[in-house]
């Protein structure tokens, strides 16, 4: 493995340690371990994770672990361009090939691949089956076919895209390679259809929790939606959204709306030419923009971690591409909103579309279409009925989400629930709910009859029940996951294993009165809204804004979006911990070696210069560390001219103990301290001027390898570029010191 100072084996172990070196994390998330040990150990592997669940670490770290390139197989070029940059930042060699990049570029990343100094290799499914491209892949070391959003290869699911089908032929050409199929959206049979299109042998399939417990669920009544819409933001000033609408003259129009209230807002649409569509999205990325107004064409390839809220204008299509499309708020784990208005005019829109887009699918959209409505106009917990939608139980209610926070009321409703479900066991799991609600009210029509539906014994069983209430209790039944609608066995009812413990008396059930949720909170006005007014921010949520700030400035000097730099979640426990030297910030999540020694100085200046941990403030004159200024893109700070002598200085105590003859490995451990922060210790010393045995640590050789990689590269090479140039044979604390080493020759130190 070229670009790894040491080639690790493929264990769970040195997958650890990638995750740390690499992504900055301590410990994997569940479920992510036992995919990567699959994995390694050679088996094709099918992964359902919700968005911003970290399906993409699931590969990425075997691909950095494994020999060879994985070739990972996405929809979208700005996905692509999103996770390469992410994977760069983090220090690990990744390309793509598509249409956006010369011919020029594309042959520098084939030699790349062909010389094994690329570790992913991000393609279109179009250029992956495009002539020439299959042979060029059997020149190369494949450890691997990552196939991300694997629901477009299903026409049962709800993004389906005919290439996808043709990836059946990386099985043929490549029988020995493993393919994992990646997605965050798939039901029952999209997840089995996604099998049998790949030809996968005998994979093993994980199904992580499809809950976002971060995720706020609300529906509102469609009325004044855009008066509800300007509230909300005011509510919500500074963080980024997206409003999804169902035309493109919707989105227009509520983008200029938003626009004349004083928010950076755009909108986005397939009417706009590629260079608009791409100003936008780079707007939004780059956090130049605050709100994008969208149709369901924004947001798939987007990777932007600190989306605040996803606001939907009309009622989605379907559930499947709610979920995906709320799914793009949180992604960092920390709280966010999902708001749905709702009216039964989108409903009527919706049918009247779907009817005309493709004839052959209409039933099974029309079906889809009203399991939504249903989630709309639910009286129980909303991400209760999400996860039984993805054949997923939610042992209780959420508490977060409107119902949970304004119950309705509710009554027994076993009886009509036993009622229901035993009329589909006694018709053999084969009625539809239209005929399933005929048969219980003791409707003599043909299906009844020719079916021999009106000698079942729960025939007529609720015909004292109008249809529309057992409409809304049938829908009841299938958001709390009792029954289950098989598509492709002309959407008959199954009955759910706790289906079973119900009809057999195992399980009450209650039933609810549908309420509708209350309109948001009028904003106070008048001297109410002084009253109101938010109090001022605390030195946390200070520290946090300095930090994202900070965070925007070096992400536009270095032509990157914000998150690249630090998500949101890393920010935040910056601004709770204050980490001010090496090892404090090493301890951050999401901190990898990579990113504190690109970024890591210009953070702890910012969180000294908000008063910064006190107790740890003598720490941070340990750490030079990592970065020149023109590393960091920050101002260099003054730095001592000597080390203090005082009792207790911690690089004062290095330098005794180097002096005395130790090796920093040997001072470590004496120290009970990180090898990391002795190696800070002694680059402090060596740029104070105080005299090391640089032999014990760079060879006459070694200091001729990078003096020569630095004549090679030109200029006054960064020490990322260094590191990548010598294939990561010098870490940086050596590099650091020869650095030094050869300003010292130059006399300008």
């Amino acid at each position: 493995m070229l670009f790894a100072a040491e080639p690790l084996a493929p264990t769970i172990e040195s997958a650890r340690k990638v995750l740390k070196k690499y992504y900055g994390y301590d410990s994997f998330r569940p479920m992510q371990e036992d995919i990567i040990q699959n994995i390694m150990e050679g088996h094709d592997t099918v992964v359902l994770m919700p968005t911003g669940g970290g399906k993409s670490i699931c590969f990425q770290v075997p691909a950095v672990v494994q020999e060879g390139v994985c070739i990972v197989v996405s929809p979208l070029i700005a996905l692509m361009k999103d996770q390469v940059e992410a994977l760069k930042a983090n220090g690990i060699p990744a390309a793509y090939i598509n249409s956006s990049i010369g011919s020029s570029e594309q042959h520098s990343i084939a030699g790349d691949c062909l010389n094994g100094h690329l570790k992913l290799l991000y393609v279109s499914p179009e250029k992956l089956l495009s002539d020439g491209f299959l042979a060029f892949l059997k020149r190369l070391r494949v450890s691997m076919f990552a196939i991300d959003e694997a629901h477009c290869i299903s026409s049962w699911g709800h993004d389906f895209r005919p290439e996808y089908t043709k990836l059946r032929v990386l099985r043929e050409q490549f029988p020995d390679v493993p393919i994992i199929a990646l997605t965050a959206t798939a039901d029952r049979l999209t997840q089995r259809d996604i099998q049998q299109q790949l030809r996968l042998t005998e994979p093993k399939v994980y199904l992580s929790s499809f809950d976002r417990p971060n995720l706020n669920l609300i529906v509102r009544p469609g009325q004044d939606r855009v008066g509800n819409i300007l509230e909300f933001l005011e509510r919500h000033r500074g963080e980024a959204g997206i409003i999804y609408c169902l035309s493109r003259k919707q989105c227009e129009t509520l983008a200029q709306k938003i626009q004349a209230k004083g928010v950076k807002a755009g909108f986005y649409h397939a009417g706009l030419t590629p260079n608009q569509r791409s100003a936008v999205q780079e707007g939004f990325l780059k956090d130049d923009l605050q709100v994008i107004v969208a149709t369901i064409a924004f947001g798939m390839g987007i990777d932007k971690s600190n989306v605040r809220w996803v606001i939907h204008y009309n009622l989605p299509k379907n559930i499947e591409g709610y979920y995906q499309e709320i799914g793009r708020a949180g992604r960092d784990g920390t709280p966010a909103t999902a708001l749905l208005f709702y009216s039964f005019g989108d409903v009527m829109s919706l049918r009247d579309m779907l009817t005309k887009e493709n004839p052959q699918l209409t039933q099974l959209n029309l079906t889809k279409l009203e399991r939504m409505q249903q989630f709309a106009e639910a009286a129980s917990c909303r991400r209760k009925i999400l996860l039984n939608y993805f054949g997923e139980t939610l042992a209780h209610d959420c508490g977060n989400c409107d119902i949970c926070r304004n119950p309705p009321t509710t009554f027994d409703g076993t009886e009509i629930a036993q009622k229901a479900l035993s009329a589909v066991v006694r018709g053999r799991e084969r009625l539809s709910i239209s005929l399933l609600i005929d048969v219980l009210r003791g409707m003599r029509n043909q299906a009844v009859i020719s079916g021999g539906l009106d000698q079942i014994k729960t025939y007529g069983a609720g015909r004292d029940l109008p249809y529309l209430d057992w409409y809304s209790y049938v829908h009841q039944m299938l958001n709390d996951g009792l029954i289950f609608i098989a598509y492709e066995e002309g959407y008959s009812l199954k009955i759910t294993d706790l289906g079973r413990e119900v009809l057999l008396g195992q399980r009450p059930v209650s039933m609810k009165k549908f309420q509708p949720a209350e309109k948001a909170e009028k904003k106070p006005r008048g001297r109410k809204a002084a009253a109101a007014a938010p109090a001022p921010a605390s030195r946390e949520a200070q520290l946090f804004e300095a930090l994202r700030t900070l965070r925007k400035r070096i992400a536009d000097e270095q032509g990157v979006p914000p998150y690249v730099i630090f998500t949101d979640a890393t920010l935040t426990e910056m601004a709770a911990e204050r980490p001010v030297n090496r090892v404090a910030m090493l301890g951050i999540s999401g901190v990898g070696m990579k990113k504190f020694d690109t970024y890591g100085e210009a953070f702890i200046r910012e969180v000294m210069a908000h008063g910064g941990n006190p107790a740890a403030q003598a720490e941070f004159d340990d750490l030079p560390a990592g970065l020149d200024p023109d590393d960091a893109g920050a101002p260099r700070a003054p730095v001592k001219k000597e080390v203090s002598t005082e009792a207790g200085s911690t690089v004062d105590a290095t330098y005794q103990l180097h002096r005395m003859g130790l090796l920093p490995e040997a001072i470590a451990e004496r120290r009970g301290l990180a090898l990391s922060t002795i190696q800070s210790h002694l680059t402090t010393l060596y740029t104070k001027g105080f005299e090391l045995r640089l032999e014990d640590f760079l060879t006459s050789q070694d200091l001729a390898n990078i003096q020569t990689a630095v004549a090679q590269l030109g200029g006054q090479p960064l020490l990322r570029d260094l590191f990548d140039h010598l294939r990561e044979d010098y870490n940086y604390f050596r590099l650091r010191l020869a650095q030094h080493y050869f300003r010292r020759l130059r006399g300008e130190v």
